[in-house]
């Protein structure tokens, strides 16, 4: 058994894990399915290796038939939707089946699928609906993806465009197509066309859209989305879509800032969207391969509809700190504490919802926030008015 854990953590393991970390949200519960139970102690190891929470001894454990009782709790944890630890779970073929876990919004495939009863039944695993959840996502590293085309279970198969998870990152001038017969080209660095490095290198999809202008994208792994009507679809094809989209919901940029700058309105355009087809979830997930993580939904929304800059939410609360010379002592401390939440937590934190959650956090009690900042509606009017400062303008890149 040792012998053989040697053995498969090779490089291609290793890269295997280090893109699904990169890719992956750390802090959803995901199932990894390996191809033997020493496999999936292995990917267990690997996992802990490259999580971002050092402290989580329990972030990722193994559970197959040789786990036992140990593996049996561990499985219960992941199962309490009121548990965050473990996060991941590595098996091989023990959870295929029988397991409801509503949380797990991801699944993995690191081993060979060739049943398609067996694909369904381990695809199931992500099905189950939980307050939140309106999908999950699947990540194929053995091509098992071929088995959706079957016409008795899902429709006849849309064709999709894939590109292929270990091409290697290219830099291309901002207004220049890709062309379908691009050739495969060799990391600069260590020299492979499955790139070795430390920071693997990925390759830049661009698209076309009919303004003549071309948005780009990083993409590893084959990340699919879904049409209004249901169909499976690539991220190419969704972003075809919400470009043309977006004009029936929005002039131009100051009518979208304008729009964003307010909880209520701002919901108001996230609500549409979602009736439309593309929920927050799904633009979330397309900020993750527009590497955008630490940037504003409305830098998505602008960079597809306006191929305006994407900048980080960093800089868009530096910006505003200008004005916090309008707000007296007090109103700048909270305020203060309301962009650290921002840059930290995204653009939730800006919900009319999360007043009550930001004063009890900062002070404890409203009572005690009162003390400081006033009633309610001073409060409330305060934390809403700033906000447009945060999308006053673009900030220069």
């Amino acid at each position: 058994a040792d012998m053989y854990r040697k053995i498969i953590i090779n490089d291609r393991e290793q890269y295997r894990v280090k893109v699904l970390m990169s890719q992956l949200n750390q802090q959803e519960k995901t199932l990894v399915f390996c191809a033997t139970q020493d496999h999936a102690a292995a990917i267990r190891d690997l996992i802990n290796q490259h999580k971002q929470e050092p402290k989580n001894s329990n972030y990722c454990q193994r559970v197959t038939a040789n786990d036992g009782s140990i593996g049996e709790q561990h499985l219960r944890d992941f199962q309490d939707n009121e548990k965050t630890i473990p996060t991941i779970l590595t098996t091989s073929q023990k959870l295929s089946t029988g397991v409801d876990a509503p949380e797990v919004k991801n699944i993995v495939l690191f081993r060979p699928i060739n049943s398609m009863i067996e694909f369904k039944q381990i695809i199931g695993r992500g099905t189950r609906l939980f307050d939140g959840k309106d999908y999950f996502t699947i990540y194929d590293f053995v091509n098992a993806h071929h088995l959706f085309s079957d016409p008795e279970w899902d429709g006849e198969p849309e064709a999709i465009n894939q590109v292929e998870q270990q091409r290697p990152y290219a830099t291309a001038e901002p207004n220049t197509e890709t062309t379908a017969n691009e050739p495969e080209a060799n990391c600069e660095v260590c020299g492979y066309q499955v790139c070795r490095c430390a920071n693997p290198q990925r390759r830049l999809v661009k698209v076309k859209l009919s303004d003549g202008k071309v948005r780009q994208f990083q993409h590893m792994v084959s990340t699919y989305f879904y049409s209004p009507d249901g169909k499976p679809i690539s991220a190419e094809e969704f972003l075809q879509s919400l470009f043309g989209t977006l004009p029936e919901l929005f002039k131009n940029e100051d009518e979208l800032r304008t729009i964003w700058s307010k909880p209520d309105t701002r919901k108001k355009l996230l609500i549409e969207l979602t009736e439309r087809g593309f929920a927050k979830q799904q633009l979330t997930e397309f900020q993750k391969i527009l590497h955008a993580e630490s940037s504003d939904l409305y830098d998505v929304l602008a960079y597809i509809a306006f191929h305006s800059a994407i900048i980080e939410r960093t800089e868009r609360a530096a910006k505003a700190k200008i004005s916090l010379n309008n707000y007296d002592q007090k109103q700048q401390e909270f305020l203060n504490f309301v962009l650290t939440q921002y840059v930290s937590q995204g653009v939730d934190e800006l919900d009319e919802a999360k007043i009550s959650d930001l004063l009890i956090l900062k002070y404890h009690a409203i009572s005690d926030a009162k003390k400081e900042l006033g009633d309610i509606k001073t409060i409330r009017n305060t934390f809403i008015g700033f906000q447009s400062y945060l999308y006053d303008n673009r900030v220069a890149v």
